[in-house]
């Protein structure tokens, strides 16, 4: 009688083995799904805002519509409006917007 009290409790084994098998199963899954495409999509914008050139319809990261007007290492001028120009840092421009006739 008092040996049961000394036997290990058993439960069913898991499925996994060894419940490390299913912390690095949980880690994969975060990494494909999650992880690597946030990686791939800031990849794709570092890319577009280093390929920006003049004449580029683009979206500020404030919301504002414009078109590059000049290209330094690390600033952008877009035009808002007929006169009106502003600087922008790079990692501003969130995006390059289609013209309405390429879209469709």
């Amino acid at each position: 009688m008092l040996s049961a009290w000394f036997v290990p409790w058993q439960s069913s084994p898991s499925p996994f083995g060894n419940p490390i098998y299913l912390i690095l199963l949980i880690c994969l899954f975060f990494y494909f799904i999650v992880i690597r495409p946030a990686r791939k999509a800031q990849k794709d914008t570092e890319t577009m805002r280093e390929q920006l050139k003049n004449g580029d319809r683009v979206l500020t990261s404030g919301g504002i519509y414009g078109t590059v007007v000049a290209v330094s290492d690390d600033q952008i001028q877009v035009r808002v409006a007929d006169s009106v120009k502003i600087q922008f840092s790079r990692s501003a421009i969130t995006q390059l917007v289609e013209e309405p006739s390429k879209r469709s």
